[in-house]
């Protein structure tokens, strides 16, 4: 390729917020639940590029046909790859699309075409655009893509700090992942948290059903949640981690107790004694984002309760990593449900995804 942004790029990263700044010269943005990906067109030659160096052109034949149809020969250009449904945005079936065998690929294309948010401009034609202010960039950006194409979409971009709190309450149902708050002189700046993302948080109560190790081999690296149905099941929802390296030695001292005989009457033993198979909400198994990392787990006994930070359930799911904010002894495992979670209803986002009034007819 000869772009005056070549492959591989790093894309520019965000700081968390707890809240929405409203300060002059801020511009916001959807912040959209998909895989972030930035493509490189030029000539007859397009490539799919991921956060992490993970090369995503095999996995979405179908966008690099709808790209080359809706950019200009050369350019580059960063945005979020999305799986459209008629209740807005899917992640677990975005994920089910990264499969090695190539007509597994073609299948899916076919069947759950993915669609592509445009956010940013780097490069057009000869010129190297990152040093150029967002609102210059995002101008250009306005300029060359065809949006009218279905599936390829301009992501929606205000000044008006009223409007993106509106979005940020209104979307989260249908897969609106929170708000992105950039500077509007902001020079693209690769790897860097330069950016703000704004995201919902909210926390439940859990039982710890289990932990694994972390990479070291020596203290714990994340605890598995669960939660019960209305018919008395205990879902595995997610994990929390994220702890400093003295917190991970101090939970393996203090979940010590909880491991004698875990398995008798574990609800997850058949999963336990089969975790090499396991797959889907199954603990244990193979991540499909990270390839060969190892997902077996410890199980404890069914009676600790922790107070968890989530940001926001999809499929029966925690959508991102939980965080520990302390254990509940008063809390008895039965009682967490998912009746304390709160619910979203869908947000109807047909205006922005014209893709959305076929899917749902």
């Amino acid at each position: 390729m000869d772009l005056p942004v070549s492959p591989p790029v790093k894309p520019m990263l965000a700081k968390a917020s707890g809240t929405l700044p409203r300060d002059p010269g801020l511009a916001y943005e959807p912040k959209w639940d998909g895989f972030r990906c930035i493509v490189f067109r030029d000539g007859d030659t397009l490539e799919l590029g991921s956060r992490n160096d993970r090369p995503l052109t095999r996995y979405f034949p179908e966008l690099v046909e709808l790209l080359a149809e809706a950019l200009p020969d050369k350019a580059v250009v960063d945005g979020e790859i999305v799986l459209v449904t008629g209740t807005g945005l899917d992640f677990d079936a975005l994920q089910n699309r990264l499969h090695p065998a190539a007509s597994r690929v073609n299948k899916l294309a076919a069947e759950t075409p993915a669609s592509f948010v445009a956010f940013d401009l780097l490069a057009l034609g000869d010129d190297d655009l990152t040093g150029e202010p967002f609102s210059r960039r995002r101008e250009l950006l306005e300029g060359i893509l065809d949006d009218r194409l279905a599936r390829v979409h301009l992501t929606p971009l205000t000044t008006d700090p009223d409007v993106a709190h509106d979005w940020f309450t209104r979307f989260e149902g249908a897969g609106f992942d929170g708000v992105m708050v950039k500077a509007t002189d902001l020079p693209y700046l690769q790897d860097k948290r330069v950016m703000i993302k704004v995201k919902h948080e909210r926390t439940a109560d859990c039982v710890i059903s289990g932990f694994r190790w972390h990479k070291d081999g020596k203290g714990v690296g994340s605890l598995l949640l669960g939660l019960y149905d209305d018919e008395g099941d205990l879902h595995h929802v997610g994990v929390a981690a994220s702890f400093t390296a003295k917190r991970r030695t101090e939970l393996v001292d203090e979940l010590a107790p909880l491991r004698e005989r875990a398995l008798d009457e574990h609800p997850w033993r058949k999963w336990a004694e089969a975790q090499a198979e396991a797959t889907g909400r199954m603990p244990g198994g193979m991540s499909r984002w990270s390839a060969g990392k190892d997902l077996s787990w410890e199980p404890l006994r069914i009676e600790l309760v922790a107070e968890v930070r989530y940001e926001h359930v999809q499929a029966g799911r925690f959508r991102h990593g939980g965080r520990l904010v302390r254990f509940r002894p008063d809390r008895t495992p039965e009682s967490c449900t998912y009746a304390q979670l709160e619910e979203v209803a869908p947000a109807e986002l047909a205006t922005l995804f014209t893709e959305l009034a076929g899917a749902s007819e």
